[in-house]
C-alpha cells in the first residue's frame, strides 16, 4: 500500500493505527458508531415511507399494468447504482419459488456496447442509445442515481419518455436533474445527503416496489403465484 493510501486509511480509521489505544475503548467506539448508523438507517426508511408511500404504490400499479401488457424493464445506473440496477433485474427475472418472473435487462451488462458508445459517441448517451435501439412504447425505464444529476441517466430517461416508456427514477438529496427534467413519471427521492444511506434506502424501496407489483399482478390478493 502506498504512503498516500495509508494516510487516507489512517484518517478514516485513526483508532486502528493508534498502537497505544485502549482496546476496550476502541471496541466501545466501534459499537457506538454501528448502533448510531443502524438508527440512522431505520429512521431514514421510515421517513422515506412517510414521504413516498403513495408514490411507490402508484409506481407499482403503473409497472404492473406495463408488465401485464407485455412490457419489459430496463435498469441502468453508474458505479454502485449500476450494481443496484443488476440487483433489480435479478429480483424481477429470478424471484424464487412462488413468485412471477418478469422480463428485465440491465443496460450495463454488455461492456462492448458501453465502451463503444462511450468511445465513439459520448459517455452521456451510453444508456439512451441502447433504449433507442431496444425500447418501445409501454416498456419501463428505471434510472438509479444517488445525486439525481448523472447526465447519462437523465438523457436515458428523456429518451425513454420520447419512446413512450414508463419512466422511474431513484435519486437522493433533492432529486437533482431528475426532478427538473420533466421526463420521470415516478420519481422516488431518498431525503438524505449520505450516499451510503441513500443506496441502502433505495435497496429497500425497490424490494417493496417489486412486492407490490407481484400483488398487483395477482389481482391484489397478496399471493405470489405465477400468472397463467
Amino acid at each position: 500500500m502506498s504512503s498516500a493510501a495509508s494516510d487516507d486509511m489512517r484518517s478514516l480509521y485513526p483508532a486502528l493505527y493508534d498502537v497505544g489505544a485502549d482496546f476496550d475503548a476502541v471496541l466501545a467506539e466501534v459499537t457506538r458508531s454501528t448502533v448510531e448508523k443502524a438508527h440512522e438507517i431505520v429512521a431514514l426508511r421510515a421517513e422515506m415511507c412517510r414521504r413516498n408511500a403513495g408514490r411507490i404504490a402508484a409506481c407499482a400499479r403503473a409497472l404492473a399494468r406495463s408488465f401485464g401488457q407485455g412490457g419489459r424493464l430496463f435498469a441502468f445506473g453508474n458505479g454502485g447504482s449500476s450494481t443496484d440496477g443488476h440487483a433489480i433485474v435479478e429480483l424481477f427475472t429470478n424471484p424464487g419459488p412462488g413468485a412471477c418472473p418478469l422480463p428485465a435487462l440491465a443496460l450495463t451488462s454488455d461492456v462492448a456496447v458501453l465502451t463503444a458508445l462511450g468511445n465513439d459517441v459520448a459517455f452521456e448517451v451510453i444508456f439512451a442509445r441502447q433504449l433507442a435501439a431496444l425500447g418501445r412504447a409501454g416498456d419501463i425505464a428505471v434510472g438509479l442515481s444517488t445525486s439525481g444529476g448523472s447526465a447519462d441517466i437523465v438523457h436515458a430517461l428523456e429518451e425513454a419518455r420520447r419512446l413512450g416508456m414508463v419512466t422511474v427514477g431513484f435519486a437522493g438529496y433533492d432529486g437533482g436533474r431528475m426532478a427538473e427534467c420533466g421526463a420521470v413519471d415516478h420519481l422516488l427521492v431518498v431525503p438524505s445527503s449520505s450516499v451510503h444511506r441513500i443506496q441502502e434506502a433505495q435497496t429497500t424501496t425497490y424490494q417493496v416496489l417489486w412486492e407490490l407489483i407481484q400483488v398487483e399482478l395477482n389481482g391484489g390478493t397478496g399471493r405470489t403465484t405465477p400468472l397463467r
